[in-house]
């Protein structure tokens, strides 16, 4: 069975691997790195390039040449230096900026087809008409779909600089003809706080928050959410930072502040030629008294790793999950003339005992690094802690004198392992498929006007559970060949097809409802649904209610 999960673990390693290598962790608030300082007179590469410019016996391409030769070079260096041609500068400095130009849609490829899966409220598609399940057939009065169509060109085709028009020519189920809409390009806002609500047991009302990245405006968004929380009732709060593979320090650093005391460290930073810079708790604080949990997992990294070392350094938390990610080095982003950029390791950062939860690298051998949370996954780490290896095993000690480790990024408290109880690999092959996920779009899109009726996520599960969805997915999935007669289902279990499927209903279920849920209601009606069942998220229920 773990064989069978392979694939999806190392297509989301792949992923939370360039995001990770593309975070920025540092900010204006720490010690600034004086680059300026370090120039070199002319280098033996410069000269070398100056040389084929000017003497080589054809005529050269130096430009594309010196792209190869800047990109390799970083290559050298640790995993999360990297250089930034300015081709792609704006779409990385994007991935943590408060907002975007576009039209203010969330789509989804498929069949080759671009659907609309969610208009943005308040943005320009809105504005105009469009519609949640319309399908774009053109833009600008060319074909926009087909093979050719991949995520990349949908970004680059309907992003634009504010202001700019975009002509869409789009397929509306009950229409018989395209609808033509003009639209302006305009801010859109990227949430770094997926949702908050309020989880109730044993007569105590706690406080969810999912964070799914460090960005420019994060603290405002998690401050927004506490306080909306605490309005509502909550007497403490769960902050999942799960798959959030980091971003800007000083927004860990602020929302650290707001749960520790006065001169309480937060984190410190220091590099061959960067000044130790120190972060403490200014005692303004809000909340330093409150009952607090953090998730963390795997891929949890970088200014995640900065907000659970220190809840959990000054035993101001409880971490639950596994392991995170060992993100522990401070990139500055270095601009060129040209209008490219290099984010340059300046610096490593600590946690208030001590640790550096940085795990090991070689000098440009960046697979190899990447390939580790797979080693992790194959040595059976993602399902217990026996199987844990720390690099470090110099003990650091709390503020009340618990022994933590560093060298691999931060063991949680209590260690929750994946929970494969009803996995089968019927159920990992229509997830890994994304069988599951094109079944409750194609759901959605054909009940639409009913869904919306319902009012809430209770309701909408509700509806989908007398509807019976999940035997209707599996007639989705026997016609695209996932049945009794896929001969690949058996070969890592004893069950029949049938037994497997009646094993993983109740996984089923809850991933089909919880997707049909969010295209209706959208993050706040998806993960009070998904995380009602899930086992580190109840683990955390348990202990803020004790």
């Amino acid at each position: 069975m773990k064989k069978y999960l392979l694939p999806t673990v190392t297509i989301v390693c792949l992923l939370v691997g360039f995001l990770i290598g593309g975070a920025i962790t540092h900010k204006a608030t720490a010690q600034q790195f004086n680059w300026r300082r370090y120039m070199a007179p002319q280098s033996k590469v410069d000269q070398l390039l100056n040389y084929m410019q000017t003497g080589y016996v054809d005529e050269l391409n130096v430009d594309s040449i010196t792209e190869g030769v800047m990109a390799e070079l970083v290559q050298k260096l640790d995993p999360h230096s990297a250089y930034i041609p300015k081709k792609d500068l704006e779409v990385v400095n994007s991935e943590l900026s408060a907002s975007f130009s576009g039209i203010g849609v969330q789509f989804n490829i498929q069949q080759d087809t671009v659907c609309i899966v969610a208009v943005i409220p308040g943005g320009p598609s809105e504005g105009v008409g469009v519609l949640a399940g319309d399908k774009i057939i053109m833009v600008d009065d060319s074909v926009f779909s087909g093979k050719g169509i991949n995520n990349e060109k949908v970004m680059h085709t309907l992003r634009g600089p504010k202001g700019t028009e975009v002509k869409l020519s789009v397929k509306r189920s009950g229409s018989p003809e395209l609808l033509d809409y003009v639209i302006a390009r305009g801010d859109i806002p990227v949430h770094a706080v997926d949702a908050s609500f309020i989880v109730e047991k044993n007569n105590k009302k706690i406080g969810f928050i999912k964070v799914n990245k460090f960005s420019e405006t994060t603290y405002d968004e998690f401050i927004a959410a506490l306080a909306k929380l605490k309005k509502e009732g909550a007497e403490g709060y769960i902050v999942d930072l799960r798959e959030n593979s980091g971003g800007y320090m000083d927004q860990a650093i602020r929302m650290c502040n707001e749960f520790l005391r006065r001169g309480e460290m937060i984190v410190y930073a220091e590099g061959r030629a960067y000044p130790r810079f120190e972060a403490k708790a200014d005692g303004t604080g809000r909340f330093p008294d409150v009952k607090l949990c953090v998730l963390i997992d795997d891929f949890s990294a970088s200014a995640s790793e900065i907000f659970a070392g220190a809840m959990q350094d000054n035993d101001r938390a409880q971490i639950i999950g596994r392991r995170s990610f060992g993100k522990g080095l401070v990139q500055q982003q270095i601009p060129f003339t040209d209008g490219s950029a290099m984010r340059l390791t300046v610096a490593r950062y600590y946690t208030p005992s001590g640790r550096c939860i940085q795990k090991p690298y070689t000098l440009g051998k960046q697979e190899d690094y990447q390939m580790e949370i797979l080693d992790r996954f194959e040595h059976g780490e993602f399902y217990s802690a026996d199987s844990v290896h720390l690099t470090d095993t110099t003990s650091y000690f709390t503020k009340n004198g618990r022994i933590v480790h560093g060298g691999g990024g931060i063991m949680p408290d209590i260690f929750i392992g994946r929970d494969t109880t009803n996995n089968t690999p019927y159920y990992n092959k229509c997830v890994n498929l994304a069988y599951t996920y094109q079944f409750a779009y194609k759901y959605t899109d054909q009940h639409r006007k009913e869904l919306q009726k319902q009012k809430s996520w209770q309701e909408l599960e509700q509806y989908l559970i007398r509807k019976d969805v999940v035997s209707e997915f599996i007639s989705f999935a026997s016609e695209k060949g996932v049945n009794a007669q896929d001969t690949t289902l058996t070969l890592y279990s004893k069950l029949p097809v049938a037994q497997q499927i009646q094993k993983s209903k109740p996984l089923l279920q809850r991933l089909i409802c919880a997707y049909i849920v969010r295209n209706i209601l959208g993050d706040e009606g998806f993960y009070p649904l998904f995380e009602r069942d899930d086992e580190i998220t109840k683990r955390a229920i348990e202990e803020m209610t004790k």
